[in-house]
Formats: C-alpha cells, structure tokens, sequence
C-alpha cells in the first residue's frame, strides 16, 4: 500500500519501522514541527522526523495541519492509499481523512471507547486499571470515536509505569496494525458503544503534584503514572523533589500523620499517607541535580525524621 504516516514521538517508531518492514511504500511523513531544546533552545527535530530523514522518507512538519493548505495538496500529490495516525498530536481535517481510498485510521493505546483522549495509558495506571490494550479504528474529526477495525487487550503490570507500558503497547500496536492492513478489505467496522465512552485528557506539568493525604496505593499510581512526564513531584524544605520511584509498604505508621517522614532506612525513605499507610521513595531527583537513592539523598540533603513534604 502507499502510505501517508501520521506521528511524532518514540511510541510511533515501531508502527512506522513495521510498515516500512512489511513492504508498503511510506510515501509521506507528517509529525509536529521542531521544538527548542536545552539550554541553547536549539531547534530538535522529533523523533519519527529524525527516523523518517535517517531512512530518506519525504517528511512534512505543518505547525497547525487544519490551518495549512498545503498539508492536503503534499498529501493528494502522494495519492496515498491510506492515512495512517499513530501519536500524532493534532486534529486532523475531514479533507485530509477522507482523502485516501481506504480513508485514515488510528493506532490508539487504550480499549476504545475507554480512554478517548491524549492520555489514555496514564490515566489507565492513574484509575488502578487491570487491563488496558490497543484499537485500531477509523478516524473521523472527533475524538476518537470512529468505529473499531481490530483491538487487543493486555494486562497492566503489577510494578509497570507508563514508559514502560507506553512502549509494549507500542510494539503490540505495530504488529496489530501490519495484521489489520493484511486484512482491512475482509473487516467489518463495529461502532463504539458511546455510552461506555471515558476520557483520558491531556496532563499538566501540575498534574505531578503528589497529594500525601490520599493513600500510599494511589500515591504509587501517580508516581508510575507520571514516569518519565510530566514526573510526580514533591517538595521538601521548599525545594522541589522527583520522585522517580517507589512503593507502599506493607507496614503501617505509629501515628496518622500525612506527609511526614517516618524513617530513613538503607533502601529508602518511607513517608506518611492516609490512614497510616507509608509509602517508601526509592529513588528520587533533587532540584537541578542528577537521580539518586532515596538514602543517599538523605545523607547530603539536610533531611531527618519528622520532616514534612509537600
């Protein structure tokens, strides 16, 4: 098939590496322009632009896609025979959907209609969910509401966090998508039962802010929620904290006292959340500095027992 692939960061590489695999002619590149990076603020190209130049495909890098008319003339001058969209990050215009013979679909990391949205792994770990998965569906201009072509359920990992889950359903989708294109003339579209529909909307830098009244099991949701962004975070001695990882612990406090740390053991530091859970910090990166244990921390960071976070 002639494709036109839609995509920007790393969990769109395998879906694009697949179909150049399988043979199908990626005639047209389209991701997100270059952003500033670093100190310098030098201009970086994502991740699919910079596989898609290192393999001589033509890219595109339109800043707003349903404001630029030239993104529909590159792509009509391709003559695809179908759009493909994986991690895009924008809206896609109906004239540019319906423009291939077999339209544009979607490579999405959640069970739709669960999870409709930006987010959907993080919110999936963030609710404590068991299972989560991929959908491949037909794209139309709303959000993720086309009908279903294939799916695949997986369960989420008891320790897992999103990076890591981001990635296996990043690979799960890639062969997903190769199995759907082998077979799209023979599927039948199912529509989504909109009543069932949740939502998975985008997170804020603020969204990371660890909340130690709630519990140490949600507060571990958010930390493995958060990882790698926008990373949950806290702050000691009005100093900001990442808290990389962690876990609850199987003990309890002496006393209910939220946000208080209660000991600072060799394999960590262990805070107060509700009801006298505790929730061990294992690894954690002090402002404007490099990633460290949680007990190393301690030794050279002013921190003892009884102090507060948050």
């Amino acid at each position: 098939m002639r494709i036109v692939f839609f995509g920007s960061p790393a969990t769109a590489l395998p879906s694009l590496a697949k179909l150049l695999k399988g043979g199908h002619g990626v005639e047209l590149v389209v991701c997100q322009p270059d952003k500033p990076f670093g100190r310098g603020k030098k201009l970086k190209p994502c991740l699919v632009k910079s596989f898609a130049l290192d393999r001589g495909l033509s890219s595109y890098e339109p800043e707003r896609i349903r404001k630029d008319p030239a993104a529909l003339e590159k792509i009509r001058a391709v003559g695809p025979d179908i759009i493909v969209v994986v991690a895009y990050g924008q809206i896609i215009p109906a004239s540019i959907i319906d423009l291939p013979k077999h339209k544009s679909i979607n490579v999405h990391f959640s069970l739709l209609p669960k999870y409709r949205g930006a987010s959907p792994v993080q919110w999936a770990i963030l609710n404590g969910e068991e299972k989560t998965g991929v959908t491949i569906f037909r794209l139309n201009e709303k959000m993720d509401e086309g009908d279903i072509l294939t799916s695949e359920a997986v369960p989420i990992l008891p320790r897992e966090n999103t990076l890591n889950l981001e990635t296996r359903l990043s690979h799960i989708g890639a062969e997903l998508l190769h199995r759907t294109l082998a077979c799209l003339d023979r599927i039948r579209p199912i529509g989504q039962d909109h009543t069932l529909a949740t939502y998975a909307p985008k997170l804020k830098k603020e969204d990371g802010q660890i909340d130690w009244n709630q519990d140490a099991e949600i507060v571990d949701r958010k930390v493995r929620a958060m990882t790698a962004w926008p990373s949950a975070y806290t702050f000691l001695h009005g100093r900001r904290l990442i808290i990389q990882e962690g876990q609850p612990s199987f003990e309890k406090a002496d006393q209910d006292s939220p946000s208080r740390i209660t000991s600072i053991e060799k394999y960590g530091i262990l805070v107060c959340c509700r009801d006298r859970s505790l929730y061990l910090i294992q690894t954690l990166q002090p402002e404007n500095k490099k990633s460290m244990g949680g007990y190393s921390f301690s030794l050279g960071g002013n921190v003892k027992t009884g102090d507060k976070l948050g």
